[in-house]
């Protein structure tokens, strides 16, 4: 088998299409829930805490200074706002993820309760069932 057919057959498979399909629909979905967070969960936390934007809160290590050379040296900084949104952001996605599952879950469930078919009777039923016609006759 050549390696463009080998390759043909792997990329059409329906679970590499279904992969496709979800990180597509991930990334937009990852898209929603920065803006969410960001421009509507945020900011009125923000306010709650006293006027604060997370994404602004930092923890300077070293302050901006100016080199010899006479080119500004930028301030060594840990922007742990920044961190605070993108955990809001993991949370609320990973919330999302969990009721879509559970969701799917229930469905599953309710698929595979139903009725079975009866079992078949064992060979002694059927061979009692069997004396019991020729003796009917």
């Amino acid at each position: 088998m050549g390696m463009i057919s080998e390759f043909k057959e792997f990329a059409m498979r329906g679970n590499v299409i279904d992969l496709a399909v979800g990180v597509v629909i991930g990334g937009a979905f990852g898209k929603i829930v920065t803006s969410l967070v960001d421009k509507i969960i945020m900011p009125p936390l923000g306010m709650l805490i006293g006027k604060v934007d997370f994404s602004n809160l930092v923890w300077t290590l070293a302050d901006a200074k100016i080199g010899a050379d006479g080119k500004e040296i930028p301030a060594v900084a840990i922007g742990y706002g920044d961190f605070i949104n993108t955990l809001i952001q993991f949370i609320i996605v990973a919330f999302a993820i969990f009721m879509v599952i559970k969701a799917l879950n229930r469905l599953s469930r309710k698929k595979d309760e139903a009725p079975a078919a009866p079992p078949e009777p064992s060979e002694e039923v059927l061979l009692l069932r069997e004396i019991r016609d020729n003796l009917k006759k």
